[in-house]
């Protein structure tokens, strides 16, 4: 796929955008627009500037039960799940064509409901959300069983033939984020399609547009009604509507920890499939063989890309002692050199901060650290005179028992802390609730080996940093998660496998 250029976008022409234009939005279900139950609306703000740009539903119960029927008799009455996998397969891939026939309209969406930098929206949400649709695609055809041998003995003399096969769940219903919201809803929504399955997809009430116009574009690529459908709200009430809802086949949730373990307890009260995709507090391990400047390079980039508010960000830094000046001084620079602006400003190397609330809540963070006596090494502030801005901040002088080193931030802020043993280091990474993941960096591979397998992590990077494929599993252990979204796994957990046992 040929890289997308990033472009510079004026509010005249992303409001002369005919889905932008339109200033409110419905929810949609079974294939069309629909005024929330209620008559209620939330506001969508562009975080940049801190003005609305449109109104979203603030949908209820009776919105969900609508979106679940509809996926309900999509699934059954349309018979979506009896298609030919091949059907399913074709489908997927116009909807990938559409991804990219749209990019400057999606990641215009993007960048004006959560502030994302535009040429990061292009990249990531919009190129490689469609290149992940395009490989969940091919899983439609892709789906299989096993024959097995077996020792059945009964009655005597008797044959059996044996055989496993998998079926789609039924309606899966999806969570997703503000940080990454159509990467992440493709994430959840694309594997559900291959399986056989339909979808209710509930966007964050920050970041809902591209969501919504996923859905037209779904109709525009020939899906049947139904079989996607979005709605609106607020996770406390649409959220927690759709997680608890017996209708369901699958509930798939990324987010914080504390509503994954609520919708946890929802899913297993009703005997229904999850996938959990929760917070982290990411440890980068910095061996005393590696390049400390390669090594702050790595940091930087992988704790203030997008602004921090990545569930894998670099957020510890923990540097073997003979490293540490040097790495924090590098990384203290790197920080303290970003550009900060508009996520359509080509030059700006980081955006803003999804929403004032969240603003606060990362600053309140920072004082915390500051009063707990971490030493500023860079920011510490509010960036900027409006817009909800954040200088990228770099903390040392921290101890284990500090709020800012055990609790995720989900903003540019980060701990460097020293270490003297490898033994330390591994205590030291793996001495948090979370578990999502992690990085080395050395030169050894022998010592890196040995490390991997110590680390408590989903994923382990080495030399890098928030590194993803579509063909890894992408989870986490402990309090970031059960199950896994991208690769086979994701499409094989929106399947229940059949075991057939026949007398022949």
């Amino acid at each position: 796929m040929q890289a997308m250029k990033p472009r510079e976008w004026s509010q005249a022409q992303m409001v002369r955008m005919g889905f932008l234009s339109r200033r409110q939005y419905g929810n949609f279900i079974d294939g069309a627009e629909c005024e929330p139950a209620s008559g209620a609306y939330l506001p969508v703000v562009d975080p940049a500037t801190e003005m609305t740009i449109g109104q979203a539903p603030d949908s209820a119960r009776a919105d969900v039960d609508a979106a679940v029927h509809a996926a309900q008799r999509a699934f059954e009455g349309a018979a979506w799940s009896r298609m030919r996998p091949s059907e399913r397969e074709r489908l997927l891939y116009r909807l990938a064509m559409l991804i990219e026939e749209h990019a400057d309209e999606l990641s215009a969406l993007e960048t004006l409901q959560s502030g994302k930098l535009n040429a990061l929206a292009r990249a990531i949400d919009v190129g490689a959300g469609a290149e992940f649709v395009r490989y969940m695609a091919g899983w439609a055809t892709k789906l299989e069983g096993q024959t097995l041998q077996n020792s059945i003995a009964m009655p005597p003399g008797s044959r059996w033939f044996t055989y496993t096969q998998r079926e789609p769940v039924g309606v899966v219903g999806a969570i997703v984020p503000w940080n990454f919201p159509l990467a992440i809803a493709l994430w959840k929504v694309a594997p559900a399609l291959a399986a056989g399955c339909t979808v209710v997809l509930k966007p964050s009430e920050e970041t809902p547009l591209t969501a919504l116009r996923l859905a037209e574009l779904a109709m525009e690529a020939g899906f049947p009604p139904g079989v996607l459908n979005v709605v609106c709200g607020r996770g406390a009430t649409a959220g927690a509507a759709l997680a608890e809802h017996a209708g369901l086949g699958k509930i798939s949730f990324t987010g914080s920890t504390p509503v994954g373990r609520a919708i946890g307890h929802a899913a297993v009260e009703r005997m229904t499939r999850f996938t959990l995709e929760l917070g982290g507090k990411s440890p980068m391990v910095v061996l005393p063989d590696a390049d400390p400047e390669e090594a702050a390079a790595g940091a930087a980039a992988g704790i203030f890309f997008h602004q921090g508010q990545v569930c894998t960000a670099s957020s510890r830094i923990l540097v073997h002692r003979s490293l540490l000046q040097r790495v924090t001084r590098a990384l203290g620079e790197a920080a303290s050199s970003l550009r900060i602006g508009s996520g359509f400003d080509p030059q700006a190397q980081l955006g803003p901060l999804v929403s004032k609330r969240h603003l606060e809540r990362v600053l309140a963070h920072v004082e915390a650290a500051k009063d707990e006596g971490a030493a500023v090494v860079a920011g510490g502030s509010r960036a900027l005179e409006g817009g909800c801005f954040m200088q990228p901040t770099v903390f040392a002088d921290v101890h284990p028992g500090m709020r800012i080193v055990r609790e995720e931030v989900f903003g540019p802020v980060v701990v460097v802390m020293p270490f003297d043993t490898e033994d330390e280091a591994v205590r030291m990474a793996n001495d948090t609730p979370y578990g999502l993941a992690a990085s080395v960096w050395s030169r050894d591979l022998a010592t890196v080996h040995r490390i991997v397998p110590c680390l408590k992590a989903g994923t382990v990077w080495v030399n890098a940093h928030n590194v993803l494929d579509n063909n890894l599993p992408f989870g986490g252990v402990k309090g970031s998660g059960m199950g896994r979204d991208l690769g086979r796994s994701a499409v094989e957990a929106c399947t229940e496998l059949k075991s057939v046992c026949m007398f022949v």
